[in-house]
């Protein structure tokens, strides 16, 4: 495990703006406008009920963001093990007092002052442990099946909390970003293989144990012509507006599938075809490539951080984000089922936003922070 000291001096406020990526921050800043942009037309060009509050959250979380980014990297070192377990714990109250939503779903939890959806957070804290405990061992420990039993255990725990509530896209979701986190900390190929021929093999008990309304998503998504006004509604409406915009699209606030609320969850899950009916081909590429630069460039964060630990916590909450953005847009467009994943920063929604700007801000730290040494071994019980 790794020795914390704050011997080396802390930069100074003033080197520390100078030293922001500036044009990072301009990116996120935009994918930020088009959500606001894109949650106004699915009002009908109104502010409410979705834009405003959007907007709001976003100035609000964009505070939280630079806040998170000026934390020295070895505070979130000391915070990674404390995060997860409190973040575990609020899964385990989610079961227990959460409140039901949708399809029966119980998800969120009210805290008196603000109600949260625990899983959200948990991708941040989650990356956060994973990369704290893989920096106390070497590229040797970690090919030992006995040093991957812990980590094994950290993700599964999330997961079959998250399982029970049920959400299945966040746990896909927690379950690719720890094996990506594994990957990165040094667990053998042949154990991924292992687990997926597992996973084919458990395939018929994970049948059994789906919902009704999640086997008809697969049962859709295989088919949907199988139950078009049903539940294959959804993605067939979700195909007829991203066909429809063309190259260059309806022009905004004239997409036709949404303004006459032919598409649903046009302001959540279902975001990305109100964009690419309006803006066409060009403009969601243009979407997907601002998402593509901000993990791009978070993964160099990563790779320019002279400690594992904030090499592995900028790798990980790159692939969060690509995962938020892949799983949704595969959605969309029918290449995966329906799972429930928001577009990041662009779908309306706080906490998933409150994640994703924590998340920001911690690779923005990670940078700032990036030749601050953290020794591998420290006392035990330090």
């Amino acid at each position: 495990m790794a020795q914390i000291t704050f011997n080396e001096p802390e930069p100074k406020l003033g080197g520390k703006i100078k030293s922001l990526p500036w044009f990072f921050i301009l990116m996120v800043i935009a994918v930020g406008a088009i959500g606001g942009g894109a949650l106004y037309s699915a009002a009908n060009a109104s502010f409410l009920p979705w834009a405003k509050p959007h907007l709001i959250r976003f100035g609000m979380s964009l505070l939280v963001m630079l806040a998170f980014a000026f934390v020295d990297i070895r505070v979130w070192f000391r915070l990674a093990y404390p995060a997860y377990a409190l973040m575990l714990a609020l899964l385990a109250g989610v079961e227990v007092a959460g409140k039901v939503g949708a399809f029966g779903a119980q998800r969120w939890i009210n805290l008196g002052f603000v109600q949260i959806q625990p899983s959200e957070l948990m991708k941040i804290a989650l990356v956060m442990a994973l990369a704290r405990y893989f920096h106390a061992r070497s590229s040797e420990d970690s090919q030992r099946l006995r040093t991957l039993i812990v980590p094994a255990l950290m993700i599964l725990a999330p997961t079959a909390f998250v399982l029970l509530q049920p959400n299945l896209g966040t746990a896909i979701m927690l379950m690719l970003a720890g094996a990506a986190m594994l990957l990165v900390g040094g667990a053998p190929m042949w154990l991924f293989g292992a687990v997926g021929a597992a996973g084919l093999a458990a395939l018929p008990v994970v049948w059994r144990s789906m919902h009704g309304y999640q086997k008809r998503r697969v049962m859709t998504f295989l088919d949907p012509s199988v139950d078009p006004l049903g539940a294959g509604y959804h993605i067939t409406q979700s195909r007829i507006a991203l066909g429809s915009g063309g190259l260059f699209g309806k022009g905004f606030l004239r997409g036709t599938q949404s303004h006459l609320n032919f598409l649903p969850e046009k302001q959540t899950d279902f975001i990305f075809p109100l964009l690419a009916e309006e803006w066409g081909l060009w403009g969601g590429v243009a979407v997907l490539g601002l998402f593509a630069l901000l993990s791009y460039y978070g993964i160099g964060i990563g790779l320019r951080s002279r400690n594992q630990f904030g090499r592995m916590l900028a790798i990980g909450l790159s692939v969060n984000l690509f995962l938020y953005v892949f799983i949704n847009t595969a959605m969309v467009m029918g290449l995966i089922p329906v799972v429930g994943v928001p577009l990041p920063l662009i779908s309306y929604g706080g906490t998933s936003m409150l994640a994703v700007m924590m998340g920001f801000g911690m690779l923005i730290s990670v940078l700032l922070h990036r030749d601050i040494k953290i020794s591998r071994r420290y006392p035990l019980g330090d």
